[in-house]
């Protein structure tokens, strides 16, 4: 059975930092890309950063590219996202997913706020 635990959200103001991880079980987790996804209050999940099988590169959404960091470590099946510069429009739950699969785990919350 898949699992991904989601975890390090918070609360932060303006301009600060958070660090993302996702625990992931049940599947060879270096074999697939995998994505973070975040959903809005009142608006729809959007992806917005990806990370490909065994490290070969990453994606990034205009909206978070240049502040975002995506990253893995597949000895301890772990996904990670480094957020800096945090502003009041990334507020939101943040989900990690595996690649074809859909949004099935709790997220943790990112919440950006002075």
């Amino acid at each position: 059975e898949v699992q991904l635990v989601e975890s390090g959200g918070g609360l932060v103001q303006p301009g600060g930092s958070l660090r993302l991880s996702c625990a992931a079980s049940g599947f060879p987790f270096s074999y697939y890309a995998m994505h973070w996804v975040r959903q809005a209050p009142g608006k729809g999940l959007e992806r917005i950063s990806s990370i490909f099988a065994n490290d070969l590169g990453a994606w990034y959404a205009d909206s978070v590219r240049g502040r975002f960091t995506i990253s893995r470590d597949n000895a301890k099946s772990t996904l990670y996202l480094q957020l800096n510069s945090l502003k009041t429009e990334d507020t939101g739950m943040y989900y990690c997913t595996k690649s074809g699969d859909p949004v099935v785990s709790q997220g943790t919350q990112v919440t950006v706020s002075s």
